[in-house]
């Protein structure tokens, strides 16, 4: 790939013309040390950042703007599905060319925009089966390239699901691909225990109850031996957990879960901090804010969030469709006459806004209830 000279443009803005943020953090993408300096702000502060699927521009603009209006850092993160859809469905995928091209034009846009919004932002990828490793490496060769060129990595973080494997695999096949990321300074989010319901073509609304809960012999296996190569990672770990959205008292979560742990790898390192683990927290539409809250209390620094802005985002395109359909059923005739035009009506940037208004209120919400609200004051 080239990265055209925006990228060093960027590079210079980050150090030389953009406002300071609390801890010296600079508007725009941050990655390495910028990054872990977030993410102690985030855990010892108990806020975590909202970690919104993109799947258009608009999306992403609309995550921006949330950030801007709250006065918080965000993270934006695109699936192997989304970054598809990104280069355009038409594009042959059967090696994940696709999803890599379209990865790449995702965070190019990002990093292109975030600093004139004036926050941190995080880029991130989200789950990677063993079925898609294809789709990492090519994410991987991109940042490396651009480390290369800009000190830094295309990408602040990427994530890496082998929870489907055997635990052993699952954690040897990580640590791997942790030693790559490591020698760039880019961060690595990798699944321990399985995140119930479907999402992005996996699912596993059909698995093992048992696997939807980590066990802390497990969480402090991995924490030793990624901390051989380095402290950029984080763990996802599963405490009932579920993708998509359901009625309230159907998802049994149990963040204390993350507590216990804690508590576990504190006691095997034998000194540290309270919280040594940055967790994160799928799954996170439909959550109850009490479940939120003791999250927050026990490490998590970031949640997903996909479903809900989903749904506000579209809430945005049918309230519109539903007040003004009679000025969307052709060209020319409505209401007002019939020679009269309806192009302001159907013209996409009218009703594209609609739905952006709507994510963006769904967004203050979620910044709301992760405690994540006038962060950068």
């Amino acid at each position: 790939f080239f990265f055209p000279s925006l990228c060093s443009h960027h590079q210079q803005t980050q150090t030389d013309q953009q406002p300071t943020m609390p801890l010296d953090l600079p508007a725009g993408v941050v990655t390495g040390e910028n990054l872990m300096k977030l993410l102690d702000y985030a855990k010892e502060n108990e806020f975590a950042m909202p970690a919104v699927n993109c799947v258009t521009s608009s999306s992403v603009n609309s995550c921006l703007e949330a950030a801007k209006a709250v006065n918080s850092p965000i993270m934006v993160q695109v699936s192997q599905g989304g970054a598809h859809f990104f280069a355009g469905k038409s594009m042959p995928n059967d090696k994940q060319q696709a999803s890599v091209a379209g990865a790449v034009a995702f965070a190019m846009h990002v990093r292109t925009m975030a600093e004139h919004y004036g926050v941190p932002v995080v880029l991130h990828s989200d789950h990677c089966a063993k079925k898609l490793l294809p789709w990492l490496d090519g994410m991987l060769d991109a940042d490396e390239k651009y480390f290369k060129a800009h000190g830094e990595p295309l990408f602040s973080s990427h994530m890496i699901d082998l929870s489907a494997e055997p635990m052993e695999d699952n954690i040897s096949i990580t640590a791997k691909y942790f030693e790559r990321c490591a020698k760039i300074n880019l961060l690595l989010e990798f699944e321990l225990g399985i995140t119930g319901g479907e999402e992005d073509g996996v699912d596993n609304s059909e698995v093992d109850n048992a696997a939807l809960y980590s066990q802390p012999e497990d969480i402090w296996k991995a924490y030793e031996l990624m901390s051989k190569t380095g402290p950029m990672f984080t763990i996802a770990a599963a405490f009932g957990n579920v993708h998509g959205v359901y009625k309230p008292g159907n998802v049994k979560l149990h963040p204390e879960i993350l507590g216990n742990s804690q508590e576990f790898v504190k006691e095997k390192l034998g000194k540290g901090g309270d919280k040594p683990v940055y967790f994160v927290f799928h799954g996170g539409s439909g959550s109850e804010k009490s479940k939120i809250a003791v999250a927050l209390k026990n490490g998590v620094i970031k949640m997903n969030i996909d479903t809900d802005t989903q749904w506000a985002y579209w809430n945005g395109v049918r309230a519109f469709e539903s007040s003004k359909r009679d000025y969307l059923q052709g060209q020319i005739g409505n209401p007002e006459g019939a020679e009269k035009p309806n192009k302001k009506c159907y013209d996409p940037r009218t009703w594209l806004r609609e739905a952006e208004k709507t994510m963006v209120e769904r967004l203050k919400e979620a910044f709301a209830d992760l405690n994540c609200m006038n962060r950068l004051a």
